[in-house]
């Protein structure tokens, strides 16, 4: 069943103040999109506008912003990892050839770090918990990182990730941070607002969002895209909502607890990078106070999204999406069958709805078992699965 929590902490006369800016701010965004933007390979990534679908839900839009095809690597954890490993190197002052970075993942973050790594010249090693699939791995390692597999769920793999590299003098890079460990995490969250600034300036002013639905995990995207929406347009910016995976919902759990709270177990979900069970610390300073609602939802909602994203409505591009880049539209999805819900949210015929494709097909085995029932190739002969 799909859970809904409205943020009874959230306070949206509260200004984005010194506090908020010295984790993220407009200024150091401006610098990681100069940065970045000098990469090669970069470019833009798509805002797609699917007016059919928005006409099947009761919107008035529905804009997707892309990521799939970000720097070749599949997803948009490019924008965090790799910068994160950049900052990282200028600090050090030093050749990176004489430096290893690494990380916990469940797959996308460690590709983005392995990614880095090899074009900014230093060494990674990426830790990867049980559960995490063999074709995710594989990616990894084509990087020339090293790959290490852990007991347990994604955050026993940061634990013991932050063990080995005070150990051995390496360097982590994690969109997490904890109690001593920020200025890396702060990075990576910079990175990821290049993603809205992009978006942003892809939207007419006329499809400027009224809400936004953005994946949760440890909370450093939905903090850095609520962190941008806040700075720049204050009590005037979209309603966001918190997408979690039912069985990973550290987040709302916090959200009904007043403080951080973790989630453990295996967090056996489908949607993998947000198999999480530890909130972000610094993520979590700029949602406790300025995230409007959070919401939980099966892992039946992602793989209809999936399916839904692959076989549009008349009219609409088709877009592919892994089981945690769909989560947006998911949640989406997942209101839209609970009209109670729905209307606490606010959506209606004249509400224009951004979500984020985090991922394209990360892992090509899994999304063809679960979008074409594992007979068809990625992106090619896509059934009609709806009308």
């Amino acid at each position: 069943m799909t859970a809904y929590l409205a943020n009874p902490r959230c306070d949206r006369t509260l200004a984005y103040g010194e506090a908020q800016r010295a984790i993220l701010s407009l200024a150091a965004g401006a610098q990681a999109a100069a940065e970045i933007g000098r990469w090669p390979g970069y470019t833009p990534t798509p805002l797609v506008r699917l007016p059919g679908l928005a006409r099947s839900l009761g919107l008035g839009a529905v804009l997707l912003k892309d990521e799939g095809g970000r720097f070749g690597l599949g997803s948009f954890k490019a924008l965090g990892g790799a910068y994160g490993v950049r900052r990282l190197l200028a600090r050090q002052g030093q050749p990176p050839a004489g430096i290893v970075v690494t990380c916990a993942t469940d797959g996308n973050h460690g590709r983005a770090v392995a990614w880095g790594a090899r074009v900014f010249g230093c060494r990674a090693v990426i830790y990867l918990h049980e559960k995490v699939s063999a074709a995710r791995e594989s990616a990894i390692a084509a990087y020339g990182a090293k790959t290490v597999r852990t007991p347990g769920n994604y955050d026993d793999g940061v634990r013991q990730c932050a063990e080995d590299a005070a150990r051995n003098g390496w360097f982590v890079v994690s969109d997490t941070a904890w109690p001593g460990y920020e200025d890396v995490p702060r990075d990576v969250m910079q990175g990821y607002t290049v993603m809205v600034g992009e978006a942003l300036a892809q939207a007419a002013a006329t499809e400027r969002p009224t809400h936004v639905l953005v994946q949760g995990g440890v909370g450093a995207l939905a903090a850095a895209v609520l962190a941008h929406f806040w700075e720049t347009q204050g009590a005037a910016r979209p309603f966001l909502i918190v997408v979690e995976p039912k069985r990973a919902d550290c987040l709302y759990r916090s959200t009904q607890a007043g403080k951080r709270v973790a989630v453990t177990g295996a967090l056996d979900t489908i949607m993998a990078g947000l198999a999480c069970g530890e909130p972000s610390i610094l993520a979590w300073r700029i949602l406790d106070r300025a995230a409007d609602a959070f919401l939980a939802i099966e892992d039946e909602w992602a793989m209809q999204a999936m399916r839904r994203l692959a076989a549009p409505a008349a009219g609409d591009a088709s877009v592919v999406a892994g089981e945690s880049g769909a989560a947006g539209l998911a949640g989406l999805l997942a209101l839209r069958a609970a009209p109670k819900l729905f209307d606490q949210a606010g959506l209606d015929a004249s509400s224009r709805v951004l979500v984020f494709n985090t991922e394209g097909a990360t892992d090509p085995e899994l999304y063809r078992d679960i979008v074409y029932g594992g007979g068809a190739t990625v992106g090619v002969g896509k059934p009609s699965l709806f009308p």
